[in-house]
């Protein structure tokens, strides 16, 4: 597994903290807003897992695509969607930035290349592998990123994209979410294999890294990306992780072990980069303001939602349906 290496600018280190804590606090508020009702349908929260989206996406630029999944929110805020348009579109609002037709599960910004989150397991890789086909298709400078968790594994999707991103060798990078469940059942009791034996049985290069560091994991996927968009075709990354919440708000996780429970808050990637900032000199008390600041965004964000107005029927009609005036 991949290790830190040489120690970071603070400033880059805290710029990743920041992102990580808007992640993590603005998920927060979701859990009051679901518990309050305001929150049309499920969420899945990705609490623990923060770093890896944060630090893939550090060396990602506007001009590369993600494909997300159902536990999404993490990959969307940290590709740069707003925070105004996304708490609109959680809320079901008309200013959301699918102006309240997708949701939690399939919001999407074309203009920041987040092709979207997915309701169905796996389905992301193929959305990906298709950006990643378009990019070398137009010879852009582009990579396209496929999120997925390791209980995608089990979906033969996943291996007809390994396949083809082998075959054409497509700009495109795996990011696998090992936070090992899938819903209420450990993978090791759904899976057979292991995606490192996978990779190597379809010629695609495997690294294994800390997934709750996020300087490890922006350290270690910046040069695998430069890799990918020079032309080296595409890399699977596994990044373990932890999911501290159920498999959606409201899973009250019976089937957990307690101990294994009690023992996540040790290696929250917040607590894990707030420690190391705090060896390179950045004080609580910075912090504490960084987080005031993420606060007041967030609630700002949160106002603004709660002031929009609905989505209007005839108008999503609009964008489904076409009419043909036959002469």
């Amino acid at each position: 597994m991949t290790k830190r290496k040489a120690p970071p600018d603070p400033m880059e280190l805290l710029a990743l903290y920041r992102m990580m804590l808007m992640v993590r606090r603005s998920e927060e508020r979701l859990m009051g807003l679901f518990a309050d009702g305001d929150v049309p349908g499920f969420i899945h929260l990705g609490i623990g897992q923060e770093a890896v989206p944060v630090g893939v996406m550090s060396g990602l630029g506007p001009q590369d695509t993600i494909a997300s999944t159902h536990r999404g929110h993490g990959h969307a805020l940290a590709k740069g969607l707003s925070l105004e348009g996304f708490f609109a579109e959680l809320l079901g609002k008309d200013t959301g930035l699918c102006r309240g037709r997708g949701g939690s599960m399939h919001v999407a910004d074309m203009s920041t290349g987040m092709l979207g989150a997915n309701g169905i397991v796996g389905a992301g890789l193929s959305i990906a592998l298709g950006s990643a086909l378009a990019h070398k298709t137009l010879n852009r400078d582009s990579i396209s990123v496929a999120f997925f968790g390791d209980g995608a594994l089990a979906e033969g999707l996943a291996h007809e994209c390994l396949n083809m991103a082998a075959l054409l060798k497509l700009p495109l990078l795996f990011v696998c979410e090992n936070n090992g469940w899938s819903e209420f059942s450990p993978t090791s009791r759904q899976i057979a294999f292991t995606l490192e034996g996978l990779s190597q049985a379809y010629g695609i290069p495997y690294h294994s890294v800390d997934g709750n560091d996020v300087e490890v994991v922006a350290a270690s996927v910046a040069p695998l990306i430069a890799g990918i968009r020079q032309g080296g075709g595409p890399i699977v990354v596994e990044c373990h992780t932890n999911r501290v919440r159920g498999h959606f708000e409201g899973d009250a996780q019976k089937y957990r072990d307690a101990d294994e429970l009690a023992r996540l808050p040790e290696a929250d990637p917040l607590r894990v980069a707030g420690k190391r900032l705090a060896d390179l000199g950045i004080n609580a008390a910075h912090l504490e303001q960084v987080a005031a600041e993420v606060d007041e965004a967030i609630e700002a964000a949160v106002s603004l939602a709660r002031q929009s107005d609905l989505p209007v029927f005839s108008a999503a009609a609009a964008d489904v349906y076409t009419v043909e005036q036959v002469l």
